[in-house]
């Protein structure tokens, strides 16, 4: 299948390095492979191809040059900056990498002006609409929800290769990115992080008492959920507490990019992780086709009043949005956040939804299956 993000890489490459990333195993080396029928492909985990790029020994008569995992080179900017400084473009440069592009940012800024960037995500339910044509809206659907959107196991459309998938997915990513990249050595503990998270998917997080599950300080804590965050294992939803009497302030909520990690019997929290996931890839395809800058939010105050999403673009907030599994009865947080967002649409998404409906008020109670395929937060 093609990607959604391909034909806008294709037109960026003729004038600028592109850099992708996203997490391991959602599709980047092959979307990269794709856009052009002649290519050059190295990858600096391979040996032999770390001394081709020592030499800078390539094909230039390929008219895509392809570098994946590049960042693991040392002052790998100030390297590629040599190379687009000094021959330009053609060919086209691809950096594809599956850490945050924030880990870049810390080398320096030697790239400025020289590159855009893309993040790729999963497959959504958007996206399984427009490019996969092996069903309708509600089978994308069902396998999203017991298969994830990684295109691997989405396109297997089974549970039990899922599973298998999923122990080695993460495994690589504990046990050799970590290692690689941040030299972290306490791997048991993280993979105890994960688990506890995957229980706590909707719910706010507390630092503290985290540290004290796993017995390690707060700090700690915080730095091992970073990292999880710039190898794409998980995003953070932070509270919005602008113009909120009485809003909680620091408390962040998790959520995982391979949203079948959540238990089955918590179907309320894995459809919530699946329309967090399906809003963070919009709105990083806002950003990275428009330049808008957006934001991801969560409302609740300190007396329990909640909604799950607020949406923001350009700090405009824009969506306030709840997922429920079958319940159509307006949720009561609305009426209270309602009047303090007066110009954001208000929708409360449905699984099991016998009808849609309206109310005066501006409120919609939609389908979250046909919502989530024609998703538009675009203002």
């Amino acid at each position: 299948m093609d990607r959604y993000i391909s034909q806008h890489v294709k037109i960026d490459l003729t004038s600028k390095i592109v850099l992708l990333t996203g997490a391991r195993q959602c599709g980047k080396t092959t979307l990269a492979k794709q856009l052009y029928n002649q290519y050059d492909y190295y990858n600096y985990d391979l040996s032999e191809d770390r001394q081709a790029l020592q030499k800078k020994s390539w094909d230039r008569q390929k008219p895509l040059i392809i570098f994946d995992e590049l960042h693991k080179m040392k002052d790998w900017k100030r390297w590629l900056k040599g190379i687009y400084d000094t021959a330009g473009i053609p060919p086209a440069l691809l950096v594809t990498g599956s850490a945050k592009l924030n880990t870049y940012r810390k080398v320096g800024d030697s790239l400025a002006g020289r590159y855009f960037q893309y993040r790729l995500h999963p497959i959504d339910l958007k996206e399984a609409r427009q490019y996969w044509q092996g069903g309708n809206a509600d089978d994308a659907f069902d396998r999203l929800y017991h298969c994830s959107g990684f295109p691997e196991p989405f396109l297997k459309d089974s549970q039990d290769y899922y599973k298998r998938w999923r122990r080695s997915h993460l495994d690589i990513i504990l046990r050799q990115d970590l290692i690689d990249l941040y030299a972290i050595r306490d791997i048991q503990a993280i993979e105890n992080l994960v688990l506890l998270l995957k229980d706590r998917v909707g719910s706010c997080v507390s630092y503290a008492n985290l540290a004290r599950e796993l017995e390690r300080d707060a700090n700690t804590i915080k730095r091992w959920l970073l990292l999880l965050e710039n190898l794409y294992i998980l995003f953070r939803v932070t509270p919005y507490h602008k113009k909120i009497a009485r809003s909680l302030l620091k408390e962040p909520k998790f959520y995982f990019y391979d949203i079948a990690q959540v238990d089955n019997d918590h179907k309320g929290a894995r459809l919530e992780n699946l329309l967090a996931a399906a809003l963070l890839k919009e709105l990083h395809w806002i950003e990275d086709t428009t330049g808008s800058q957006t934001g991801l939010h969560y409302l609740r105050t300190k007396d329990g009043k909640e909604l799950d999403f607020l949406v923001t673009i350009n700090n405009i907030p824009t969506h306030l949005i709840e997922a429920k599994w079958s319940d159509a009865q307006p949720a009561t947080g609305f009426a209270h956040f309602q009047p303090l967002f007066p110009t954001a649409k208000k929708i409360q998404l449905v699984k099991e939804l016998k009808r849609e409906t309206t109310y005066p008020n501006g409120l919609e109670v939609r389908s979250i299956v046909k919502w989530l395929s024609d998703i538009n937060l675009s203002v």
